[in-house]
């Protein structure tokens, strides 16, 4: 593979209270055969992440149609799972509803936080609505610590997930730091969801975790990009932070890592030049696309790249 780099689509550099930082895991869906709507979540000055979206010429982004004015999802009931960050991570139609899994938060005194998955459901694709207030996917008796990003697509009248779940909390430099890796989840409905504990991407040591996986069949080859890292220095050694990896699977399930031919990385300089992270892949006539987020977790926006013939 080959990505050919295309640039910046947006970021929100300070628009208003609630928009003010950081443009996060940038997820989309076609609303119609020539109009992409791109969800993502924004932080408003005390760093509390809210979801909405623009929309965008598919062939280039860069073209901005529409930028919403307001969340399409805001932070839950005071004391539930998200009442303190609602951040989409996946969203697709499936009989005329758009299905939004999304990151929620609450503050921890030991750890940052901790996460869970919650999924809301909107019939025009803006007004959103939670299934439930509580989380469709959180710890559990097997996995005990986190639960964060997830990819899901129907196939073969199966609804299939691949979610970040949190193996360990390891302490670094006197901080604790969450050690996570992507597992393999599956449904009849896309609301309850069986879990047994599959890992999908084996890390290469102890200390790097992967995250936010984006998976498409093509044929019978399940292809995933997904971030990896360090555990240690990720936020200030260009070296440890996020890239982008790659793997494939004939089942979804046993997956062999191909990070040597994903075909893209960091820039000299700019907006993605310490960091690439959490990829969304999207096809349209003929042609693939990644939209990724750069430097600082999104901090400088996202942009997106496209996939060079051979």
């Amino acid at each position: 593979m080959k990505w050919e780099k295309k640039g910046l689509i947006y970021n929100v550099a300070h628009f208003n209270d609630w928009a003010y930082s950081h443009v996060h895991k940038p997820s989309a869906v076609f609303i119609s055969e020539d109009r992409l709507r791109i969800y993502f979540g924004v932080r408003d000055k005390r760093n509390v992440t809210r979801t909405t979206f623009i929309d965008v010429n598919p062939a280039n982004p860069k073209e901005i149609l529409y930028e919403h004015d307001k969340p399409v999802l805001d932070i839950g009931k005071l004391g539930a799972f998200d009442d303190s960050g609602v951040n989409v991570s996946c969203v697709l139609k499936h009989d005329n509803l758009y299905y939004m899994y999304f990151i929620g938060w609450n503050p921890s005194k030991t750890v940052s936080t901790r996460n869970a998955i919650g999924l809301a459901t909107s019939e025009d694709g803006i007004q959103f609505k939670r299934v439930f207030d509580g989380a469709v996917l959180d710890r559990t008796a097997q996995e005990p610590y986190y639960t964060g990003a997830v990819y899901v697509i129907i196939d073969e009248g199966k609804w299939k997930m691949w979610y970040t779940s949190g193996s360990e909390f390891k302490v670094i430099n006197d901080k604790p730091e969450i050690w996570y890796h992507i597992k393999y989840a599956e449904s009849i409905d896309g609301i309850n969801w069986i879990r047994d504990n599959i890992f999908c991407i084996k890390p290469k040591d102890e200390f790097e975790s992967t995250a936010r996986p984006c998976v498409i069949k093509d044929g019978e080859i399940y292809k995933m990009w997904y971030s990896y890292r360090s555990i240690s220095g990720f936020r200030s050694d260009v070296n440890s932070s996020y890239r982008i990896g790659y793997a494939e699977s004939r089942d979804g399930l046993d997956w062999e890592r191909m990070d040597e031919k994903v075909g893209i990385d960091i820039s000299p300089y700019g907006w993605d030049s310490n960091m690439i992270a959490y990829p969304a892949i999207y096809q349209y006539k003929g042609k693939t696309y990644m939209l990724y987020n750069g430097n600082d977790f999104g901090a400088s926006g996202f942009g997106y790249a496209e996939l060079m013939e051979k």
